[in-house]
């Protein structure tokens, strides 16, 4: 059975690009986002978020009829979830994930759902998600089975495939990048093989639909461990009077050694969440995942303390001066360099914080964004607008400011010019 219509739920840093890798290859894709600025952007040929070369993939998928977005779904033959999986707002010590967005999504495509139509979980999401999203299926649309009760003979096939690119390199790696597919029944695995190699070269591996939702946790748990790793040694270092960066040169020269960067903390929405998903679930097993979480959750008020510090530094050099004729400038808001993607980011809340305890002036720098959607209590300024600060702050090696050269009292915490 092939698949004439693709229809993506929630159009942002992962379903936009994979609606309009589809596009590209000619099938008709309806994209669906319950936010209208999105859909009004998409369907003028432009795009809402920052990824290099998207922009000319998805005007040239709209000019051409292929791609168009929608605030309801549509009838299609294949319908791919890439909506967010936050935390619930909630007191415990240990996040609890939030699947009321996968849910609605569920909800949303039920009313248009017919025999024969493939349902792909992309969120990347706990173990069990997938299980859960086909029993709101089945409980919204009773006339039709599922491979839970239906097996390889069920109505409607389900399968859970996350994602796995680099933000900044996305149209790229969903080419070139393999693919875990999980169907919950071999041929739920089957089918989704035959969506995805429309456009991915990389190979499709199966596994089930758990262990597909774990790989991708393990995979980003992973990195978390790596840079915790890093961070507690930037600490270290700080407390020891060690050059962190020299010292990682130094230890990466062994043939078997391969320490990651430090950084202000941990951002994005993979990395700083998929490890609390594991955690939730296996509480008492997931010592080390759950250690790295609080390693690098804490980083940001370590930077916070040197900031402090730097203040401090700067009065006592400065008698003439207060606290209040202290201007901060806060280099980067995104998660990682050369995006705009501002999801957990530790930069954008370092710099939150910084206005909020600083009664002197706070900027920020973010050359890929033009307008902050968010209340901040702070200013978004050019890069020459913040020359004449008295604290420079570097969050985030964009390469705008890998090409400068700043001077006066700076505190870097990426090694910007690396």
């Amino acid at each position: 059975m092939s698949f004439n219509t693709i229809s993506v739920i929630g159009l942002g840093y992962i379903g936009l690009p994979t609606a309009a890798m589809f596009a590209s290859r000619k099938k008709k894709v309806i994209g669906v986002d319950v936010n209208q600025h999105a859909v009004d952007t998409i369907n003028r040929g432009e795009i809402h978020i920052v990824e290099p070369d998207l922009d000319m993939i998805v005007h040239a998928a709209v000019s051409e009829g292929y791609l168009k977005a929608t605030l309801t779904p549509e009838p299609a033959d294949a319908f791919l979830i890439a909506v967010p999986t936050p935390f619930k707002n909630n007191d415990s010590t240990i996040p609890e994930p939030d699947l009321s967005y996968i849910q609605k999504a569920s909800e949303a495509i039920a009313p248009v759902l017919k025999k024969g139509d493939l349902v792909i979980l992309e969120s990347t999401s706990p173990v069990g998600a997938t299980e859960q999203m086909a029993e709101w299926l089945a409980q919204a649309r009773p006339d039709l089975t599922f491979p839970q009760s239906g097996g390889d003979n069920a109505d409607i096939n389900i399968a859970h495939c996350p994602e796995r690119v680099l933000p900044g390199h996305v149209v790229r790696e969903l080419v070139e990048n393999d693919r875990v597919i999980g169907g919950m029944t071999s041929k739920c695995s089957a089918r989704a093989v035959e969506l995805y190699k429309t456009f991915v070269q990389g190979e499709c591996v199966i596994t089930n639909a758990r262990t597909a939702e774990m790989a991708k946790l393990t995979e980003n748990s992973c990195r978390d461990v790596q840079i915790a790793f890093a961070n507690e040694l930037s600490i270290i270092c700080d407390k020891l009077n060690i050059d962190v960066w020299e010292l990682i040169s130094l230890a990466n020269r062994h043939p078997r050694i391969n320490i990651l960067q430090p950084g202000p903390g941990v951002g994005g929405h993979c990395i700083a969440v998929d490890p609390w998903f594991i955690v939730s679930k296996t509480p008492e097993e997931a010592q080390i995942i759950h250690t790295a979480r609080k390693v690098n959750d804490a980083k940001p008020q370590w930077v916070i303390n040197k900031v402090k510090l730097a203040i401090a530094d700067f009065l006592q050099a400065n008698p003439t001066k207060t606290a209040k004729d202290v201007t901060i400038a806060c280099y980067g808001l995104a998660f990682k360099p050369d995006i705009d993607d501002l999801r957990e980011s530790p930069a954008l809340g370092i710099a939150k914080q910084i206005a909020e305890l600083h009664c002197g002036k706070v900027i920020a720098i973010e050359p890929n964004i033009k307008l902050l959607e968010i209340n901040v209590n702070f200013s978004l300024v050019n890069l020459e607008d913040a020359d004449d600060a008295d604290i420079k702050i570097i969050l985030v090696s964009h390469k705008e400011f890998k090409q400068s050269r700043f001077s006066g009292n700076v505190l870097d915490l990426v090694n910007y010019n690396a």
